[in-house]
């Protein structure tokens, strides 16, 4: 007799497969499929809930555009629950990017990429950049030529990631679509682009209260590659959707159709830019360089191994050749900002025209010298191109319905652009989805409460203010981008030593270029980035008590933002930590991933062991009232513990650790780092913290006010 019998079970095949994200709970009715996606047939016409009928698909969001912002967008939608008969991506090209565009991503985007699993290839692959070196035009007496000036650390902020990584735009496309295939059977739909857009919001309900928007898209044939539209055959459809998002970069065709435009002013400055296998004496070629000499500037930036084995190089130009003055006898001295646009524009055509790939290289040769550069033998330029510098952004990220509920918003490069140079494109423009993501589906499943709410910012008067706040964060992110690519876009154009009649920066020193650099490192790296008080963002109030450390406790109001400390607002930094169950040392933000759930990070006090003290008051409070009176795994529970031991028993802490955090219940004893120090709470008064589903710090109390986190959920989401 066996003796094992194997069983046939539906859910042991679920332990073979890949690890999914599991989707949220969702409290609203699903929406019933129909139209041409329908999974069942029908004779009849499909019946709106208001009583009108028509054959058009109907989804919950309609994202325009496939690049780095439309695709994590799209992907982070269906990880937290959007189905395809919910959600539909349509983008205009037949196929993800080959080459060019962007190359970088910021420490806070790794982290973001490692809570969606999605870095493993990232960070084995990609060149890691984890320092920069600083070039200036020799100071040595008879010498010409260049010389190293410094080395800084790339990152120099409280990082789990100390560095960039470089890896081409289109692999990190096609990682984002690999994975959005585990959750979505359409995947991207391509050679579909964007006509136009009717918001039907009329009093009354209109033709579709519950899909308002009607969007229009041409398509062609599948399978068809060319870019000329015009050449092929094309076909018009319709289709229905709550939500629409314009991730269709900075020519967007959804932010025109908002009737909306990139304000903004471009420089005097135009730069080439060149992805290839290099063959050159210059010793810091695979290191991020910023190289100022008298013939120019430009930027050193190493990229990612190839499949051949080949290590590819990006070069950043400044293409320094004037240009013929323009001629201004077609236009009368009196003209104003159209001639003066005009103008601008024909300088910076005739410098593009001048852009050849051997300018490229001679301006290279003459801004490296003594060194050389040119591309190595037996291989070929990846990609090159010519570009303006130029900061703009739109003055709205969104548009709403005469309710005032938001309906329409864009993302990424479609409202703000701006210059290559502080790597922060595809970085901000993914950021911009992530925080757009969890809102929208909060809102979709009915999870965020409706309603003004009576939290603070403007976004309180809005039908749905969890989903307002995303206009109200992201703007002010943009901002801070573009006034700080300005100023350091403009430094990196002029001339060390520069002379006063110099038209890119007068008398520039190198000092200040490095100031400016190491000043906005916070910025850059992603790691700095700080939302304004809000719905989900709690107001910042100062304890009367201040303890050692970088916070006063239990919230911190003057903390450095570079290093971690908990504040609203602020996303939570990484530590290392012990777990209690295993005692494996455990990266705490490996305890928040990005599954859209709100987390609650405790930190007890060095009480914990006396069942009746305010650790043990608290915890009870938020593992017997807080969690159970929210929809089912919405709130998760991860606990610190200040001893230094692991040496104690389950029944000697209070019983909500194991019932709610069995396996994010840690202690500080790994190495010497004092992590109650890395988030500037007090041992002895402890503090808990509620972490958005994005990583950011929402709200902070002491343990004897958990009663004000209940109250900041509250307001977040939606109770039973």
């Amino acid at each position: 007799m066996p003796v094992f019998e194997e069983t046939s079970r539906a859910s042991r095949e679920l332990r073979n497969l890949p690890t999914i994200a599991q989707p949220l709970p969702r409290l609203t009715p699903r929406p019933q499929p129909r139209g041409r996606h329908a999974q069942t047939a029908s004779s009849a016409p499909s019946s709106s809930s208001n009583g009108t009928s028509d054959d058009l698909e109907r989804y919950e969001v309609v994202v325009i555009g496939a690049g780095p912002a439309g695709l994590f967008l799209t992907l982070n939608l269906a990880r937290l629950g959007l189905t395809d008969d919910s959600l539909a991506c349509f983008d205009a090209k037949p196929a993800a990017l080959k080459a060019g565009q962007a190359d970088g991503l910021q420490p806070r985007t790794l982290e973001v990429l490692r809570s969606l699993g999605l870095h493993s290839e990232i960070l084995d692959e990609g060149c890691h950049m984890s320092e920069v070196a600083f070039w200036n035009p020799s100071q040595a007496t008879g010498k010409s030529g260049i010389e190293r000036t410094t080395f800084v650390p790339d990152v120099a902020v409280r990082a789990r990631f100390q560095h960039e990584v470089t890896i081409h735009q289109g692999r990190i496309e096609r990682i984002l679509e690999e994975n959005l295939g585990l959750y979505s059977q359409r995947g991207i739909v391509r050679n579909t682009r964007f006509v136009g857009y009717t918001l039907d919001d009329s009093e009354g309900g209109g033709v579709d209260a519950e899909f308002p928007i009607t969007v229009t898209l041409e398509q062609r044939p599948e399978g068809s590659s060319s870019s000329d539209w015009d050449s092929a055959e094309v076909t018009t459809k319709k289709v229905r959707t709550k939500y629409l998002v314009g991730a269709d970069g900075a020519h967007s065709r959804v932010r025109k159709a908002m009737g909306l435009r990139l304000e903004g002013e471009s420089q005097d400055h135009v730069w080439g830019v060149c992805d290839f296998v290099a063959d050159t004496d210059f010793p810091d070629i695979r290191k991020r360089s910023a190289v100022h000499s008298e013939a120019g500037s430009l930027m050193v930036i190493p990229r990612e191994q190839t499949v051949t084995g080949d290590y590819l190089t990006r070069l950043y130009v400044q293409i320094k050749d004037e240009v013929s003055p323009e001629d201004k006898s077609v236009m009368a001295e009196d003209e104003e900002k159209e001639a003066d646009e005009l103008r601008k524009k024909r300088k910076y055509q005739e410098k593009r025209q001048k852009v050849t790939l051997n300018y490229i290289f001679e301006q290279a040769n003459r801004v490296f010298a003594p060194y050389s550069i040119k591309v190595r033998e037996d291989t070929e330029v990846d990609w090159y191109a010519a570009y303006q510098i130029g900061q703009r952004m739109t003055e709205a990220f969104t548009k709403q319905d005469k309710q005032g509920a938001e309906r329409i918003f864009i993302v990424g490069d479609a409202c703000h652009t701006h210059s290559p140079k502080a790597g922060q494109g595809m970085n901000v423009s993914m950021m911009d989805s992530y925080n757009l993501a969890w809102k929208l589906v909060h809102t979709i499943h009915g999870l965020a409460p409706e309603g003004a709410s009576d939290g603070p910012g403007s976004a309180a008067a809005s039908p749905h203010p969890v989903l307002a706040t995303f206009s109200l964060e992201r703007l002010a992110v943009a901002k801070q981008l573009i006034e700080f690519d300005t100023k350091f876009s403009s430094m990196f154009s002029g001339a060390i030593g520069a002379s006063d009649d110099d038209e890119a920066v007068s008398s520039l020193t190198h000092d200040q270029f490095l100031q400016v650099f190491r000043d906005g490192n916070g910025f850059t790296s992603g790691c700095g980035i700080e939302y304004l008080e809000s719905t989900v963002v709690q107001p910042v109030v100062a304890s009367q008590e201040a303890p050692q450390g970088c916070a006063r406790s239990p919230i911190n109001p003057d903390g450095d933002v570079l290093n971690g400390c908990l504040r609203p607002g602020r996303r939570l930094a990484d530590a290392v930590v012990r777990r209690f169950a295993d005692a494996n040392p455990r990266h705490l933000q490996d305890d928040f991933l990005s599954t859209g759930r709100y987390r609650i990070l405790f930190f007890s006090s060095t009480d914990i062991h006396d069942l009746q003290g305010r650790t043990a008051k608290a915890l009870a409070h938020i593992g017997d009232t807080i969690i159970p009176a929210f929809p089912k795994s919405m709130i998760q529970l991860t606990v610190l513990h200040p001893s230094r031991t692991q040496r104690f028993e389950w029944t000697d802490v209070p019983k909500q650790i194991k019932q709610h955090a069995e396996m994010r219940f840690h202690g500080v004893g790994v190495g010497e780092e004092d992590v109650y120090g890395v988030y500037g709470v007090d041992e002895k008064l402890g503090a808990a913290v509620v972490v958005r589903p994005d990583g950011y710090v929402g709200a902070v109390a002491g343990l004897d006010d958990t009663q004000a986190l209940e109250a900041y959920l509250r307001r977040c989401l939606r109770t039973l």
